[in-house]
């Protein structure tokens, strides 16, 4: 039987279930494409985290380290797991996602059961930004096919980092944007996977432009997100040699640091 209960079309596309004879297995929705066919890192995250709780004692994942072996496109999956034995307090899940071309992902899924604990100390402020309402979507050329990850989010980008949009490179590589899922489906663990990954790549800001190929990626999920919408920031520290490393952190509806990661990524070309 599938794992989860979809509510949401990301809910429906990121639905695993046992395979007969062992392991697990999806079928990735090609919806969930950045362009060209090749579907999200964070979207494959989740389809891995997911696998990973059937046999987890623990409901949420709360860090997922992926390395992308190769693009993926739509079509049928499996996913081979190897869980550690499981403590009172998390458990730890090793999961290798492929379809019939190979192997696109080895994961490690850490699960644990996040909660509403206050706050103990934070260095991770919710930024300044605009209401979604004042913020808009980013414009693409005429005869620029709109990806499919795009059209089923709902994205708004601060324009205080979007001036790259209008023709304005910023002197910053940083991205920020409020965002939520099109259809209204509300924020939730697995869905942070995956917006940790959405916006274009924050070499944009800077007119850096092109697809950046992701190597390395981990998400830590640092609490269970308030409805709403989710603002996301995506930053680089260092452009060079080919390389760049993205920092992104995401705040709920009430201001709460939800999820942070860091990625590697080969630059555009």
């Amino acid at each position: 039987m599938p794992q989860n209960h979809p509510d949401s079309a990301f809910d429906r596309a990121t639905t695993v279930s046992r395979a007969e004879g062992g392991g697990v297995v999806a079928e990735l929705d090609p919806g969930w494409e950045v362009g060209g066919g090749i579907l999200n890192g964070g979207y494959l995250m989740a389809v891995a985290a997911r696998a990973a709780l059937l046999d987890s004692p623990h409901p949420h994942p709360v860090a997922v380290s992926a390395t992308f072996l190769r693009a993926a496109a739509g079509g049928s999956a499996r996913i081979e797991l190897m869980a550690a034995p499981a403590g009172r307090t998390l458990a730890n899940t090793a999961a290798v996602l492929s379809t019939e071309t190979g192997p696109l992902l080895t994961a490690q899924v850490t699960t644990a059961t996040l909660g509403e604990e206050p706050i103990d100390w934070s260095a991770n402020p919710m930024p300044q930004a605009p209401a979604p309402e004042d913020c808009s979507a980013a414009l693409r050329p005429p005869g620029v096919p709109v990806p499919g990850l795009v059209q089923r989010l709902d994205i708004r980008f601060d324009p205080a980092t979007s001036g790259f949009v209008h023709g304005r490179p910023a002197a910053e590589p940083r991205l920020r944007a409020w965002m939520r899922l099109a259809d209204g489906g509300e924020p939730d663990p697995f869905s942070l996977l995956m917006f940790a990954d959405a916006l274009p790549p924050a070499g944009f800001a800077i007119g850096r432009m092109g697809w950046a190929p992701t190597v390395q990626l981990q998400v830590l999920v640092r609490a269970l997100p308030a409805p709403g919408w989710c603002l996301v920031e995506n930053v680089n520290s260092e452009v060079a040699g080919g390389w760049v490393d993205e920092d992104c952190r995401i705040w709920d509806s009430t201001g709460r640091l939800v999820a942070q990661s860091r990625q590697l990524a080969r630059l555009p070309r």
